[in-house]
């Protein structure tokens, strides 16, 4: 992506968001100043990506704070109009995470949560940039010095962040070293995220792609074009299980069968201690006319009921390394986030 499109940002007046449900057709932004619009925008995927949500989330209390004063809320219709922010999307922990980092900052007023935002903002950007230099470390040090062929899932690029990207940020390092033969980017039904934005993203780059079905990813891992699989997480347990787009878990298990690294990259803030396995990640449950429908031109039965869970729960003995800006852990070999979180606590007394 090129460096003068910010994803998100503060105008000023407004958040400003890259209209993410118009791309690759049209590039628009949409400027934000007021809670009904913003959490419009979340639920709608306008602005998505955990980490993206997690800065959104973080201004968007400036949002609600900026229209409190303009129309003499209450403190009780204020810290209302937080929380819908706060629980506009309940898998992704960082939209509740950039809320409450900036939260307690409330009865100082807005430009103190906009000063704590904007830093917060700013963090994710220079965690991207690490992430993207120890995944791309972790992979050249065991695949060795050659151009790879990875595979993603979903869209983790500079759009579902503050900028530069987790997963589609290591393929940006790897490609700076000349370290990228392909990637095979999964379409990622229902909303079709790879073929829409990560197929975008690189072509911005300037990196090789195919866009392929969500059903093909398992046959292109075991007929052996793949070197390694890389995507985001909305959130990760405690003991390392993953939540990520629908679809997820059968590239992981299809990464395990052929052999070859399953990584996800995520800041430490999509890592949630307080949540001890995947099977507590609640799982959202999207509208059916998003399979039931197509353009709005019915594609099933009238009767027909629809199961579109929104994200999958990847099990932490599938994940070959969890990448975030603090380093690698590998969960499929015992080096969980809740320990990672204990050594650091023992590190720091």
């Amino acid at each position: 992506m090129t460096p003068d499109i910010a994803p998100i940002a503060w105008t000023g007046d407004s958040l400003r968001l890259i209209d993410q449900t118009l791309l690759p057709a049209r590039l628009e932004y949409r400027d934000v100043a007021d809670v009904d619009d913003l959490v419009d925008a979340i639920k709608r995927l306008v602005v998505r990506g955990a980490p993206a949500l997690g800065v959104a989330g973080a201004l968007g209390v400036v949002v609600a704070l900026r229209q409190a004063d303009r129309e003499s809320w209450d403190a009780t219709t204020r810290d209302a109009a937080i929380a819908r922010i706060r629980e506009a999307r309940p898998t992704a922990v960082n939209l509740a995470a950039g809320v409450d980092r900036v939260r307690p900052l409330v009865d100082e007023g807005a430009d103190a949560v906009l000063a704590e935002a904007l830093a917060f903002l700013d963090e994710d950007v220079r965690g991207n940039r690490a992430i993207g230099r120890h995944g791309a470390a972790w992979l050249t040090a065991r695949t060795g010095d050659r151009p790879l062929r990875l595979l993603t899932h979903c869209n983790a690029g500079a759009l579902a962040t503050a900028g530069w990207g987790t997963a589609l940020g290591v393929v940006r390092e790897l490609h700076a070293r000349d370290r990228v033969e392909t990637v095979y980017a999964d379409e990622t039904r229902p909303l079709l995220q790879g073929s829409r934005l990560t197929a975008w993203e690189l072509e911005q780059m300037g990196v090789p792609y195919y866009v392929q079905p969500d059903g093909a990813a398992a046959g292109t891992i075991l007929g052996g074009h793949v070197d390694a699989a890389i995507v985001g997480a909305d959130r990760v347990a405690a003991n390392g299980d993953t939540a990520n787009k629908v679809g997820t878990l059968a590239v992981a298990l299809a990464c395990a069968a052929a052999g070859i690294p399953f990584l996800v990259a995520a800041p430490w803030s999509t890592v949630d201690l307080a949540t001890p396995d995947g099977a507590r990640i609640p799982i959202e449950q999207r509208a059916p006319a998003e399979i039931l429908a197509n353009g709005g031109t019915p594609v099933a039965p009238p009767g027909a009921r629809a199961h579109n869970p929104a994200f999958d729960v990847t099990p932490a003995r599938l994940v070959t390394a969890l990448i975030t800006e603090t380093g690698v852990l590998e969960p499929a070999r015992g080096r969980t986030p809740a320990e990672e979180a204990a050594e650091k606590r023992e590190r720091g007394r």
